[in-house]
Formats: C-alpha cells, sequence, structure tokens
C-alpha cells in the first residue's frame, strides 16, 4: 500500500491507514451503493484524476476491502466491497451522518451525484423502518440525480433509478437538505416551492416525517 504507518497499535491508526487518503471515502461510498466498472467510478467521482482512482483502488484491494469480479451476464469487470469492506458500512453512515450535521447549503461549484444522494437518504433512513401497514413507492430528482425511495413491509429502501410504479414524484433543490433536518416542514415546503411534486402529494408528509439528518447543534447556522 501507497499508505504510511503510523507506528501504532490502534484501530483508528491502522484504519486511517485503510481509508485515510484522499477520495478514498468517496470510493467507498459508491461502492456501499452498488458494485461499479471502473468507468463507474470516474463518472460518478467528478474531479477525480483517474491514476489516483487506479491507485487507491489498488490501494484497497491490497487491503482486502475491494475486490474485482466479473459479471455474469455482460462479463464486464466490476469493483465491489469484500465481507472486509461491508464492515464498514456502520462507520460509513456515522461519517455521513456528522458531515451532514454541519452542511446546510452547497459550496460554490459543489455537486450531487447518484450515490451522494443515495447515501444521504440511507442515513436519513436511519433504522429504516416505519408501519408496516404502508407500501409507498417514491422517485426523489434532485439535480441530475433520480432514485426512488421504497416504504414497505415495515423498511424503507433507497436505491438507483426511478420507482417502477411511483405513487409520488418528489423534485427538489437544495432545500431538501432542510426538510431532511426538520426546519422545513412538508406543507411550507409544497406552499414555497421548495417542492414540485407530481402524483398523491399527501405522501410527502409521510416522506419529510420518516427520514432525518439533523443539524448539529454545535455549528452555528452561517458556518
Amino acid at each position: 500500500m501507497t499508505n504510511q504507518h503510523y507506528g501504532q497499535f490502534c484501530g483508528l491508526a491502522r484504519a486511517a491507514e485503510i481509508v485515510g487518503q484522499r477520495w478514498t471515502l468517496l470510493i467507498l461510498r459508491d461502492l456501499a451503493v452498488s458494485p461499479r466498472r471502473y468507468s463507474d467510478l470516474v463518472a460518478g467521482l467528478p474531479g477525480i484524476p483517474t491514476n489516483t482512482l487506479a491507485s487507491r483502488l489498488k490501494d484497497l484491494e491490497e487491503a482486502g476491502v475491494v475486490r474485482r469480479a466479473v459479471t455474469a451476464g455482460e462479463r464486464s469487470l466490476i469493483y465491489e466491497l469484500t465481507p472486509r469492506g461491508e464492515e464498514l458500512r456502520p462507520a460509513l453512515d456515522a461519517l455521513g451522518l456528522w458531515g451532514a450535521g454541519g452542511m446546510r447549503s452547497p459550496r460554490d461549484g459543489e455537486v450531487v451525484t447518484t450515490a451522494s444522494i443515495i447515501a444521504a437518504l440511507r442515513v436519513a433512513a436511519g433504522s429504516g423502518t416505519v408501519p408496516s401497514s404502508w407500501n409507498t413507492a417514491f422517485t426523489v430528482h434532485v439535480a441530475d440525480v433520480e432514485v426512488h425511495v421504497l416504504m414497505r413491509d415495515g423498511t424503507i429502501e433507497v436505491g438507483e433509478g426511478p420507482a417502477a410504479a411511483a405513487d409520488l414524484v418528489i423534485t427538489a433543490g437544495p432545500q431538501i437538505r432542510d426538510i431532511l433536518a426538520g426546519e422545513l416542514d412538508a406543507q411550507t415546503a409544497i406552499e414555497t416551492g421548495a417542492v414540485q411534486l407530481e402524483g398523491d402529494a399527501s405522501l410527502f408528509e409521510r416522506f419529510a416525517e420518516s427520514l432525518r439528518v439533523p443539524y448539529s447543534p454545535h455549528v452555528p447556522a452561517d458556518a
């Protein structure tokens, strides 16, 4: 691996040696959404130099966190998390939740990606439990990203692409962050145009109340 050792017999030091380099956590975030081809990773990580991506993937393979595989149908090479890599999911979620606590508005030039929206909504789902009587499908548009949120059988599932038969299509801009934080309620979001809805609008409150990523009380609102 290209990472330098910290010289400490410490779990956090060992973890930092593997995941502490620039771009590594975002590569892992994308692979936690689903296995990816190399070209998918390049497209989903705007700004990453290809030599850096290749180097990080090599390091993660050597660490036993990522592996290469061949898809059964297309016979194309993909990268995926190993069982050891899957163990990182709670840590990735915890870091995403912590980071989002101090994140209100996008900085100039910042974009969202499919993986970043899915990761955010999965974290917002928390334990992922809803009343077992619910059977609701949402399609969510943010910028050029389209994902789905399914609430059924007592669980919340978030994935790529639109819902097969969406009960409600939600189009939102940056203020979706305030909705997820609970600072912008469903009715106000509709009335102010923070969201545009297509379908059964009464279901938007269900969406807004079931997904939550609060702001940290220790970060100033204008930070």
